[in-house]
């Protein structure tokens, strides 16, 4: 596998959507966590060893997917909302 960082799915979320992330993503320094380990990685080995998975979709594939889900989710909150109203 590969390793992707916050920054790289960041930016590959606001680039399917046509965006900047730049203008929209702040990083508070207060909230950056002092001790946090800077890479943390998952392991798919022991899954493809015993079960022979294989990921099916890219990360990139994966990042548009979890983009669109989430659109439709605020698309359908959105259309109940107008609907009460």
């Amino acid at each position: 596998g590969r390793k992707h960082s916050v920054r790289e799915f960041v930016d590959l979320a606001f680039a399917h959507v046509g965006l900047r992330p730049d203008d929209h993503v702040e990083i508070d320094p207060e909230l950056i966590r002092p001790a946090e380990v800077n890479t943390l990685c998952g392991d798919a080995s022991k899954a493809r060893e015993l079960l022979g998975w294989e990921p099916e979709v890219s990360f990139e594939e994966l990042v548009k997917m979890m983009v669109d889900a989430d659109l439709a989710r605020a698309r359908r909150e959105l259309a109940d909302l107008q609907r009460k109203w």
